[in-house]
């Protein structure tokens, strides 16, 4: 079959450049969007007078043939053919007759790739959000339940000040509301429709954008043609969405490694996301939340990769941004599921509330409130550090924690130390004392709690 572009050429395309240059292996994802594209020009067409209203009709009415055809897997497409827009104009030829070749009238595979990707990234843009969104779920779910669990909170993972292991779980549900709010915002820039742009300059039909745009569920058009064809910043922003997101996966998926450990036994993970050795039978490995980490290399790889097609691209479209899908592709595919397994992993994981308290009281994370408890003696609080430093390093030597120093001792260091030091050292004191606002008491991780709930309400009431 003769390529659809063909009439100026003498040769039959090189096997290897046909291979090479075709996308129709991974660009066949976009099918139903590539459809409802050449439905709406179809219907704009027809709407416009610049093809008859039965063809417009008979067009449309193949373009859905085909449509159920994909949707049921029926459709084998070819690689001569290049690319799902090619392919897709072909069954059409192929479903109606000559009238199917009067659909490419107006526009150009530049416009209508650019119009694809729109659309495929609109539709999953918000299925992320959606997916975030469930994660959030869950992360306020346990910390409901576990406000009261106290953990030793860590500075260069060594122990600092203990913390509710709610606040610790809500610090990634801020996270992914900051993710979730970024990709909300990236929706601006894919929410608009390339749409007759033509090949860079516009066409010479008396065309409606508008009336596309909306057929398609666009809110705006791009104003300039070259801009609408060689644009790609939108994927770029969904890719560096994309890559921050699964920063802060990777970092919660670290702390499910770390507190899953034997030496840690903060958690347990499920047994449906762990798996075991081929020859250590007593082992179960955190697999999935170290796959998480691994996955973000991918990602990351996809933004630098598509920021290296486009630095040195001139206006408009070169054959270099054909480039830009696999990555993006790819991107949605892991981002979904790492969120789906986050999810399932925050969900169905069991704490041990016990392990954790018990690494707080034998630590010496409580030292701070001594020094606060001494500057509320008006002593300066550098002297005051002074002094809990020479009481730690008497601790450590006398193989004792703080709250297991007796008064005496306390009192040879420093004599403003009284009988309450032991109450002010109590993991339990110490955690409540944090009471300003974002801090790590019950009443303020309560607060910290209602306001998540808040946030997730209103992104409920909003759909």
């Amino acid at each position: 079959m003769s390529k659809l572009w063909g009439g100026r050429f003498t040769k039959e395309t090189n096997q290897l450049v046909e291979e090479f240059t075709a996308s129709i292996e991974f660009d066949q994802i976009m099918a139903k969007e590539d459809i409802a594209g050449s439905i709406a020009h179809a219907t704009m067409l027809g709407e416009c007078g610049i093809i008859e209203i039965d063809e417009a009709e008979l067009i449309i009415e193949g373009l859905n043939k085909i449509l159920k055809k994909v949707e049921k897997n029926e459709v084998q497409f070819s690689i001569e053919n290049e690319d799902i827009h090619m392919n897709i104009e072909s069954l059409l030829i192929e479903e109606i007759g000559p009238v199917g070749g009067k659909l490419h009238t107006g526009r150009s595979r530049n416009d209508q790739v650019a119009t694809d990707m729109h659309l495929f990234l609109k539709n999953n843009t918000s299925s992320i959000i959606d997916f975030i969104e469930e994660v959030q779920n869950k992360i306020v779910i346990q910390a409901k339940k576990h406000v009261n669990t106290i953990m030793p909170g860590y500075t260069h993972l060594q122990r600092a000040q203990p913390v509710s292991f709610a606040h610790h779980l809500l610090a990634y549900f801020w996270m992914l509301e900051r993710d979730k709010s970024r990709f909300k915002d990236s929706l601006k820039r894919v929410d608009i429709s390339p749409l007759g742009a033509g090949a860079l300059a516009g066409t010479t039909f008396p065309i409606n954008r508008q009336r596309t745009a909306e057929l398609l569920g666009f809110s705006d058009i791009y104003h300039n043609s070259l801009d609408a064809v060689s644009d790609r910043d939108f994927i770029v922003e969904f890719l560096s969405d994309s890559s921050l997101l699964m920063t802060h996966i990777s970092r919660l998926s670290e702390e499910f490694v770390i507190w899953s450990s034997q030496e840690f036994q903060f958690i347990e993970l499920d047994d449906a996301f762990c798996t075991g050795s081929s020859i250590m039978p007593q082992k179960k490995n955190p697999d999935v939340p170290e796959l998480l980490r691994g996955k973000t290399g991918r990602v990351y790889g996809s933004l630098i990769g598509l920021l290296t097609v486009l630095k040195g691209l001139p206006l408009a479209y070169n054959k270099d941004m054909q480039e830009d899908k696999e990555g993006m592709f790819d991107t949605v595919y892991t981002v979904v599921g790492a969120l789906q397994l986050l999810s399932g992993i925050i969900d169905t994981m069991k704490v041990n509330e016990n392990r954790m308290y018990e690494a707080v009281k034998n630590d010496y994370s409580n030292a701070t409130d001594l020094a606060d408890y001494l500057v509320r003696k008006n002593i300066p609080f550098r002297q005051a550090h002074e002094i809990v430093g020479k009481t730690v390093l008497y601790a450590i030597e006398n193989h004792k924690f703080l709250g297991e120093l007796n008064l005496e001792e306390f009192k040879m260091i420093n004599e403003v130390f009284e009988e309450d030091i032991y109450h002010t050292l109590n993991p339990k004191t110490v955690m409540e004392a944090r009471i300003s606002e974002g801090g790590t008491s019950t009443n303020e991780v309560w607060k910290q709690i209602m306001k998540a709930e808040e946030c997730l309400s209103i992104t409920t009431n909003m759909v």
